[in-house]
């Protein structure tokens, strides 16, 4: 009783709840933004006629910045600290959405990855900010319901996306020359940089207090002897980052592909497969509501450990089914997609104390696997077809399963 007591306070306190909700709106931001550049694979090769291999490259500029970004931003947060480091994202993600007019302008196949790519870099110092500072917001054995109830926004921002695409972006006239459909992107693109230009705004001026009053989530200062340790003697935050490289590169994979696949399994649009893949990520959705409750009653490794084996179960079905089958259970993987990010990231920073930071920082790193699990489904589907390439996202699944059930368990921690 005593510890819900303390989750419950930790939750509602007049110095967590405002923070809580001003970050957790971010969340729908990111999803929003990352969700949209996926529906940037089928415009494409649409615009540019390319190979699924080629296409994906939308999804490899994109998650490349967090390869490049992810460790320097967990550098701009011990600088400047996390309220700054979010605003700077915001305004990043600014300019990144700007570039898409010259680019739609001018056809340029190269502008539209550079574009991508500045967006993925803003996106990129959002989420290594605002995800450990979600979880620093309270005790460390309430983070995992904390995150996954800040991820369920990220969701909703994610279902929103590929209807947008569906209606402003994705078209399926032939009658279009490449200008006209390269065109779409310009105005979406426009009102999401003003409306991200506010919220920078915002939160500039907004209270997100600083986190001192736990010593052990602090970012370490220089002097500490902690800090002379090496995150990657930490085996469950490699593992984890190993984990998140899977799970972002699944995730991404199936949902850029999803509309290439429904068409390949009789849906008669871009604009009807679209709208499934919305259903992919309002799976996510329900997933991280209901997981934030389940949570409370099963440990989170145990929990991601049969949600990654349900969905490696679902996409073997796919792989040798056809029509609604193969639709449907893929759409279902969005469902057991949903706790997977949250459950990984807190089990990787687990007992970190104030290298928190540098785990966040190399956890994030591994989004680039967003990047390369794409691209590798891409090449396996043009030389083998869709539904074969997906033995891959089925050994992704496996391993995630893997971790929460097995690999997760710290084998030392900061303070052990």
């Amino acid at each position: 009783m005593a510890t819900q007591q303390k989750q419950s306070a930790a939750l509602t306190s007049p110095g967590y709840l405002l923070p809580f909700i001003t970050v957790t709106a971010l969340f729908f931001i990111f999803g929003f933004i990352t969700n949209l550049n996926m529906a940037l694979v089928p415009h494409l090769r649409s615009i540019f006629d390319l190979p699924y291999a080629w296409a994906m490259l939308a999804e490899s500029a994109f998650f490349l910045a967090y390869l490049v970004f992810s460790a320097p931003t967990s550098k701009l947060i011990e600088l400047i600290g996390y309220k700054r480091t979010m605003v700077v994202s915001l305004f990043i993600q600014v300019i990144g959405c700007l570039l898409f007019v010259p680019a739609a302008k001018l056809v340029s196949f190269p502008l539209f990855l550079t574009a991508v790519f500045v967006v993925g870099a803003g996106v990129t110092a959002l989420q290594t900010s605002a995800n450990p500072y979600v979880s620093i917001l309270g005790p460390e054995h309430s983070a995992p319901v904390r995150l996954t109830l800040a991820q369920a926004f990220n969701s909703i921002g994610g279902t929103i996306a590929p209807l947008v695409a569906g209606a402003y972006i994705l078209t399926d006239s032939t009658k279009l020359t490449k200008a006209a459909i390269a065109d779409t992107v310009r105005l979406p693109y426009i009102f999401i940089a003003a409306g991200l230009l506010i919220l920078g705004l915002a939160v500039a001026f907004s209270h997100l207090p600083a986190v001192t009053r736990t010593q052990s989530f602090r970012p370490g200062k220089e002097g500490d002897g902690v800090l002379g340790l090496s995150i990657w003697s930490y085996k469950h935050t490699v593992l984890g980052a190993l984990g998140i490289f899977f799970y972002v590169g699944v995730e991404v994979g199936l949902a850029s592909i999803a509309v290439d696949y429904f068409k390949s399994q009789g849906m008669s649009t871009a604009k009807t497969a679209s709208f499934l893949v919305s259903l992919y990520w309002f799976g996510a959705l329900i997933g991280r509501l209901l997981g934030s409750w389940i949570l409370t009653k099963v440990k989170s490794g145990k929990l991601l450990g049969i949600f990654g084996f349900a969905a490696a179960a679902l996409i073997a079905v796919s792989m040798f089914t056809s029509g609604w089958v193969a639709i449907w259970t893929l759409v279902l993987c969005g469902f057991f997609n949903s706790i997977m990010f949250p459950n990984i990231f807190t089990l990787g920073i687990a007992g970190l104390g104030p290298m928190t930071s540098k785990g966040s920082g190399l956890i994030m790193t591994a989004v680039v696997g967003g990047a390369v699990i794409p691209y590798l489904l891409g090449k396996l589907a043009d030389h083998v077809g869709i539904q074969h390439s997906f033995i891959l996202p089925v050994i992704c699944y496996l391993f995630i399963a893997w971790y929460g059930l097995w690999g997760s368990k710290p084998t030392r921690t900061v303070t052990a």
